[in-house]
């Protein structure tokens, strides 16, 4: 898509960057992407992750497609329910998410496995029993791989759909097959290497999942969340549309979105997709821009694929 005029894009990529910077301010996680110079963390600038990563349009819609997709497993939304304040922190806890999910891909190598260490410690706390008398764990294997294949598939729909940048042949299982070694560091077994192991691991799973009162519950909360930032209600319902737009047919279906709803999501996702340009312009300096220059390349190879390895 061709980069927007600038005395026309100008005054709105800064309304934009207001509104990012606001959801999600800077220098609160406490991760350093400058330093140390070289390193290239758990990716690198070679990885299709960093690339599918940089792109905070498919990104931020992604994460609320996997957010919707997870609250249909009744043992991972027990220990959100059980063991988190979503009604009144959903913001806190879509920043603590961001930060995670930022830091592994980006950050250096030593401040990335002590991310993983620090979540890692806390999952061994979160335990209990579901409403039907499941017992559940946050560091049991099983759901660990399902938050991860989750986030990885939205993820990747959600560059295809907003980054207005076409992969090469193969470039989705390569991702795939990157970003499991994050899931397999937290504990996860067995972790999806490509689409078609995806497509068979939501297979697997699909039968134990559903949509009942503590789906709704915290799906309301997000569909109601309230964001930091002027024009809040107008930005949450195009970002959760455009994240919608992104579930599969299956999910879709167990959620009850009926031809009113998928058509919205579906404006919603056009809309994005016409306004993602203006996100790029607005945040030339975010954290992938600063782990190029930590490793000493420029920022543009993020918007190439001829740099994978």
């Amino acid at each position: 898509m061709p980069r927007p005029s600038l005395p026309l894009a100008a005054p709105a990529a800064a309304a934009i960057r207001r509104w990012v910077l606001g959801v999600f301010p800077r220098g609160q996680s406490g991760i350093d992407y400058d330093d140390p110079p070289g390193d290239p963390g758990l990716f690198g600038p070679g990885s299709v992750t960093w690339r599918v990563h940089a792109d905070f349009p498919g990104m931020l819609a992604g994460g609320l497609c996997a957010l919707m997709l997870q609250a249909l497993h009744p043992r991972a939304l027990a220990g959100v329910w059980d063991h988190s304040d979503f009604r009144n922190d959903l913001v806190g806890r879509l920043r603590r998410t961001t930060a995670f999910v930022a830091g592994t891909t980006y950050a250096g190598t030593e401040q990335a496995q002590r991310l993983i260490r620090r979540v890692s410690a806390i999952h061994t706390r979160v335990r209990g029993v579901t409403a039907d008398g499941v017992a559940y764990a946050a560091d049991d294997p099983e759901l660990l791989a399902w938050v991860h294949v989750t986030e990885a598939y939205a993820f990747l729909q959600g560059f295809r759909a907003y980054a207005g940048l076409p992969g090469p042949p193969g470039f989705e299982d390569r991702y795939y097959d990157e970003t499991r070694r994050v899931a397999e560091a937290l504990g996860a077994r067995e972790v999806p290497a490509d689409g078609a192991q995806v497509m068979a691991f939501f297979a697997r799973v699909r039968p134990e999942l559903r949509y009942d009162t503590r789906s709704r519950e915290v799906l309301g909360v997000l569909r109601e969340v309230r964001l930091p930032v002027p024009g809040a209600t107008l930005s949450r319902e195009l970002f959760l549309g455009a994240g919608a737009a992104l579930l599969p047919p299956w999910a879709e279906s167990l959620l009850e979105i009926g031809p009113l709803q998928r058509a919205r999501h579906r404006a919603c996702a056009r809309a994005l997709r016409t306004a993602a340009p203006l996100f790029r312009m607005a945040l030339p300096d975010g954290v992938a821009p600063r782990a190029c220059r930590r490793v000493g390349v420029p920022a543009e190879v993020l918007r190439d694929f001829r740099g994978i390895d």
